[in-house]
């Protein structure tokens, strides 16, 4: 498994080990790219030296993606992904829904199943947020990082998967990482000022063993991932409430905004989706809508 990149060589974990390892062959000639979260094959005659050769980088289940500063096309961030964990408070920020929509459409966008963690329960009520999300029914775990209460659940659906922790700065993520493990969000933070995180420049992934079994990816700029690609005609495709609706709208191309007959609003106007999560639907397709397409 690839941890993360250092330059133009690769870490990766080999039967417990880290071992740096480097494209050689094929695998190099053929352009392959690998970043963490992928597997690859090692070439055995190589299993002894300093650097181990790669030879190939086995097919993906998902992958995260970003654009080119400045460009158009996509980078590749992390692969394998099994969730991301958006993580709110409950209180002290007070939760921003539409930036919580904004990355689970991210997850949505990138086929990655996603729940949602509210920190800080012991200073605030999670409800807002429980109302906010259960036409769309994620997972909302809630959780005292100060007082432990709900920790336990979190380390259950943490364990054995390789999961992605975003949010808003402030929500408590440091905390909750050494809650769940004494010291892993120190140890994020010491691997995210090694790769230059300041610069802005740099979008490689790290990947964290957890003592529990699995692992946290550390990623820069989750929330500008995934989004920009989406097509705004297919963004009602990522709020799950609104799927048994999408496709009934008297217009084909219904934007699900001014047009008559359509039965999006229909759903949000009856109270089965709540018209908060509709407001952040308005607010990223008009977002999408202003981003360039790749021919532009």
């Amino acid at each position: 498994m690839v941890l993360g990149r250092d330059g133009n060589s690769l870490r990766v974990l080999h039967d417990g080990v880290e071992r740096i390892a480097v494209l050689r062959g094929k695998a190099k000639r053929d352009g392959d790219v690998a970043v963490a979260g992928d597997r690859v094959r090692l070439d055995p005659d190589t299993l002894t030296e300093d650097v181990v050769g790669i030879d190939g980088v086995e097919t993906r289940h998902s992958l995260l993606e970003r654009q080119i500063p400045g460009g158009r096309g996509t980078r590749a961030v992390a692969a394998n992904v099994d969730q991301v964990a958006v993580v709110t408070a409950a209180a002290e920020p007070a939760p921003l829904l539409q930036l919580i929509d904004r990355l689970l459409v991210v997850a949505e966008a990138t086929e990655v199943p996603a729940c949602v963690v509210v920190n800080k329960i012991d200073r605030g009520d999670p409800q807002v947020i429980r109302d906010h999300l259960v036409a769309a029914e994620y997972p909302v775990i809630a959780v005292s990082a100060r007082t432990g209460e709900g920790m336990d659940l979190l380390r259950q659906t943490l364990a054995g998967k390789e999961s992605v922790l975003t949010g808003a700065s402030g929500v408590g993520k440091s905390s909750l990482l050494n809650a769940l493990e004494p010291g892993l969000g120190l140890r994020i933070g010491e691997v995210s000022a090694r790769a230059g995180r300041g610069t802005h420049t740099t979008v490689a992934a790290t990947l964290i063993p957890i003592a529990m079994g699995g692992f946290v990816v550390d990623t820069p700029g989750f929330s500008e991932v995934g989004v920009w690609a989406n097509d705004p005609a297919h963004l009602d495709e990522c709020f799950p409430e609104f799927r048994p609706a999408v496709g009934n709208c008297k217009f084909g191309d219904c934007t699900h905004r001014t047009e008559p007959g359509c039965a999006v609003r229909a759903l949000v106007e009856s109270g089965a989706a709540p018209i908060s999560r509709y407001e952040s639907y308005l607010a990223i397709y008009a977002e999408l809508k202003e981003q360039p397409r790749e021919w532009e």
